[in-house]
């Protein structure tokens, strides 16, 4: 049975009261306890967003966030949706501007926007996502291995995840 479907079942079985069957966890508690976010769309401008959040950040001194994924990648979309919960919002509402930029399928030689990466000095994009902090002025404030490193975000813990981005300093 997929997962989709095991979720899918014990919602469908699950009180209306949203309360667990006995020996059930929740579905509610399941998703709260890895939030996912589709945030990759590949209609969008990613120059332009990317151009603008810089822009943004220089008149508010804030860092942006290239992240660099695509809906189909478990990691992407986990690394979304932890960032769309109000704790790291409050946490990074004055320190970081976010862009999400889909990059298709880069694995399979279907990548797009991937001159993104290409700007800040990466050459290839191999994994998702890839997380880029980019200062006001477009210099790459993270290592390139670090940027690269978040091909695992949806198996790290949220601690780890938020402690990161709270106490972020650029790489040296």
């Amino acid at each position: 049975m997929t997962g989709t479907l095991v979720f899918s079942l014990l919602l469908a079985a699950a009180p209306l009261s949203g309360a667990p069957m006995p020996g059930q966890p929740s579905a509610i508690t399941e998703r709260n306890a890895n939030p996912e976010t589709l945030a990759f769309f590949a209609e969008r401008n990613a120059q332009a967003d990317v151009d603008r959040a810089l822009a943004d950040a220089q008149k508010s001194g804030t860092t942006v966030l290239v992240i660099l994924g695509a809906n189909w990648c478990h990691d992407s979309v986990g690394l979304a949706g932890w960032l769309d919960t109000p704790r790291f919002m409050d946490m990074m509402r004055d320190r970081f501007s976010i862009v999400y930029v889909d990059v298709g399928t880069p694995q399979i030689g279907k990548g797009r926007n991937l001159d993104i990466a290409r700007r800040f000095g990466i050459k290839k994009v191999k994994n998702t996502p890839l997380v880029m902090a980019i200062s006001a002025d477009g210099i790459l404030l993270n290592s390139k291995k670090d940027a690269i490193g978040w091909r695992n975000a949806a198996s790290r813990n949220e601690e780890d995840i938020y402690r990161y981005f709270a106490t972020f300093k650029p790489a040296s």
